[in-house]
């Protein structure tokens, strides 16, 4: 035995990483090391492509591995492994055509039953090939061909606790991956494996599929249970971990961040504190994507990172709205203080698009996080009930980061009544609400805040406009009852109106 794989069988603290980070990062660095594992999952759900990272894991740490295909032959493994751009020239891959050549009929017995000797010998065969190259990371693929030579549970039991048992006294981390092909739950491998990883896959009614793993069972490990989604792209699987719930931190001071805008800083209490959510609230093209470019080009102007997460408008749209407004968000955008990116709800999970976000303000350190609409990203989330769970850890973490975040929720209908399509209004910090109201033949806007949570704001109603010059806020509606009906009465003098700004002619 080399030096160098001595060295490595020594090294049995250190956990057995797959180098893929979310993975890693959900086991808490790795498998605990000269254990056997089951990797479960349908067709098609990503066995092999983990299996294969974890292998090339081991050659990039000088750790000898092992394929042992039953399912696929050595051609289909390398197309995988073209295809995302890997060399297995570093993994030794040995396939059932090679097991078939001991069971030729010349070689053909009738003493025992063909299925008993057909096992004998394949297990023969791949303990024979361990022995030769030494391996410490082995893969054996798939469990069902084995189930099926064995023919019966309980000796299908027993070779596998025979696996177990020749491996773990030569110091290998194994994968046994399991394609659950069988009619019935298989039990006895997961009773057996020292760890469990599910691999599933769904399709929803419209757009591409989504992946999802969990950790069913994993011994001596504080693992992070539930299930996260994943991706498999060109490279490999990638694996996004579901966000903490934790709420267990300390709030720094109270940090307020202005629009510059002066009237719209005084309508919320002089600003926007940091570590906060503010949910804005209305029906579409009343003013909520403006208010959101207007603190995100306050941030970009101070020097801070913005992120817009867009669902719905794309980016000619987007640049052209700014500076219909007068807002040069694309100066910024070139300095990288506001960057814009496009989501598609069709094709994203919920854990993907919470990497995104993490990404943005733990790598690229964004002080403020836009996202535009939750209606789009309502329609990433698989189960539309757990909506507001995602969103409240979502919350938490920006929140413990002392990000400003801004959601836009676009409700139905346009005046009077309205409806949202989720009520999330009790996850965020504050609630700005934006309404049309029809006033002498001109429909009009206007901005309140409802809610804010720690903080003073003001309780009056006030018109927005906007136009070239941007945003701005008026004086309090003091004359008018029922602006958020969308037909107020005025009640005040008539002659007030040209002065209020709120119309020139009488009621």
């Amino acid at each position: 035995m080399s030096a160098t794989v001595q060295a490595k069988k020594n090294e049995t603290s250190a956990p057995a990483s797959f180098g893929v980070a979310g993975m890693d990062q959900i086991l808490h660095a790795g498998l605990p090391r000269n254990r056997m594992y089951l990797i479960q999952g349908d067709p098609g759900s990503g066995k092999t492509t983990l299996a294969l990272q974890f292998l090339l894991e081991g050659v990039k740490r000088n750790e000898p591995g092992l394929y042992i295909t039953l399912s696929e032959t050595s051609e289909e493994l390398s197309s995988v492994a073209l295809s995302h751009g890997w060399d297995l020239s570093g993994v030794t891959t040995f396939e059932l055509a090679a097991i078939e050549e001991s069971l030729k009929l010349q070689n053909h017995q009738s003493v025992f039953p063909p299925g008993e000797v057909d096992l004998t010998q394949t297990t023969e065969k791949l303990l024979a090939i361990c022995e030769e190259t030494q391996p410490l990371r082995v893969v054996i693929d798939s469990c069902a061909e084995l189930r099926l030579l064995a023919q019966n549970a309980l000796r299908y039991r027993r070779q596998i606790l025979a696996f177990k048992q020749y491996f773990a006294g030569r110091q290998c981390t194994v994968l046994l991956l399991d394609d659950r092909t069988s009619e019935i739950a298989d039990l006895q491998l997961q009773s057996l494996a020292h760890g469990v990883i599910e691999l599933e896959q769904r399709l929803p009614e419209y757009g591409s599929e989504r992946r999802r793993l969990r950790i069913a069972k994993l011994r001596g490990v504080n693992f992070q249970g539930g299930y996260h989604d994943f991706h498999i792209l060109s490279g490999g699987l990638v694996v996004h971990p579901r966000v903490s719930g934790e709420t267990d931190f300390q709030p720094n001071e109270v940090k307020l961040f202005k629009s510059n805008i002066r009237d719209l800083d005084q309508l919320l209490g002089e600003g926007l504190e940091r570590g906060t959510s503010t949910l804005l609230l209305g029906p579409a093209g009343s003013g909520k994507s403006t208010f959101a470019l207007h603190y995100m080009n306050a941030a970009a102007e101070a020097g801070e990172k913005a992120v817009f997460y867009s669902f719905e408008e794309g980016p000619t749209t987007f640049f052209r709205r700014a500076t219909s407004i007068g807002l040069d968000i694309a100066k910024h955008q070139k300095s990288g203080k506001i960057e814009l990116t496009m989501m598609n709800p069709a094709s994203l999970s919920s854990g993907a698009f919470t990497q995104h976000v993490k990404d943005a303000v733990e790598k690229n350190n964004a002080s403020m996080v836009v996202i535009d609409s939750l209606n789009g990203y309502l329609n990433s989330v698989a189960d539309e009930k757990f909506m507001s769970v995602y969103l409240r850890d979502l919350l938490n973490f920006l929140a413990r980061r002392q990000v400003i975040t801004l959601l836009v929720v676009a409700q139905h209908g346009m005046v009077g009544n309205m409806q949202s399509p989720i009520d999330v209004s009790y996850l965020a910090d504050s609630v700005i609400l934006f309404r049309y109201f029809e006033f002498q033949g001109h429909i009009r806007k206007a901005v309140s805040v409802l809610k804010k949570r720690g903080g003073a704001h003001e309780t009056s109603i006030r018109e927005l406009s906007i136009g070239p010059d941007g945003m701005k806020v008026g004086p309090p509606l003091e004359t008018f009852h029922g602006v958020l009906t969308g037909v107020p009465q005025f009640r005040g003098d008539p002659a007030s109106l040209s002065q209020s700004g709120s119309g020139s002619d009488d009621e």
